[in-house]
Order: C-alpha cells, then structure tokens, then sequence
C-alpha cells in the first residue's frame, strides 16, 4: 500500500463463524483482488473450501461485490466506529452438479411416472 493511501480495517467470516484475512486494506483494491488474497490463506482443514476466485463471494450489507470494483467504489463503510473494524461475510458457491447421464434421466423418468388403477 502507497504512503497516504486511505485503508479500512477489514475482517472475513467464513461459514462456520471463523474470522480469516483480518488486517489492513487500501480503499483502492478490487473484489477480485481480495478473493485471490483470501483462496491463498483459505484454512485447509475445513470442509468447504474454494477450487478457485470464481468459487468465492464477498458480501457487505447485504450486497455482493462485484469482481472489478474497489472497496471505495463499494461503498465499504465504518459506520461511526472510528477504528472499528467490518466485517465482510465470505460465501462459497457449491460445486456445479454433474450433467446426468442417460442412465440417470431413465431411472428419473421410471420414478416420476405416474399410473392409475381403477377397481
């Protein structure tokens, strides 16, 4: 970070409430660039864990950061806390489910077929 360049005080909860990635940022780093900084220091013995940046998203008040913008283009706030620090909220995208097989798609039609008997 360049001298004179304003920062925020930043902190990153995982699923399981874990805190990852606390310290300092300038305002002038992207989503993007924050998301490839948090897939490297990713804790390795949990469950979920990101394949790549495009597995990750980072949401702030609600709203999920867009890869290109800046923390300053994001509106990334302290409130009136001075020194206080935010906390972003880090989800990972479940992987893509497989494309069914024609197998599969067989057996999915022979149970969602439907019949009537009539006595």
């Amino acid at each position: 970070m360049g001298e004179g360049e304003e920062t925020i005080e930043l902190r990153f909860r995982i699923y399981d409430g874990t805190d990852i990635g606390q310290g300092s940022y300038a305002l002038s780093l992207t989503a993007a660039t924050l998301k490839q900084k948090l897939v490297a220091e990713w804790p390795r013995d949990k469950t979920v864990t990101p394949k790549s940046v495009n597995d990750v998203k980072l949401i702030h008040a609600g709203k999920i950061l867009e890869d290109n913008k800046t923390l300053a283009d994001s509106k990334i706030t302290i409130g009136d806390l001075p020194g206080g620090v935010v906390t972003m909220h880090v989800v990972v995208q479940p992987p893509v489910a497989k494309k069914k097989t024609e197998k599969n798609e067989e057996q999915m039609q022979k149970m969602n077929a439907c019949t009537c008997n009539i006595l």
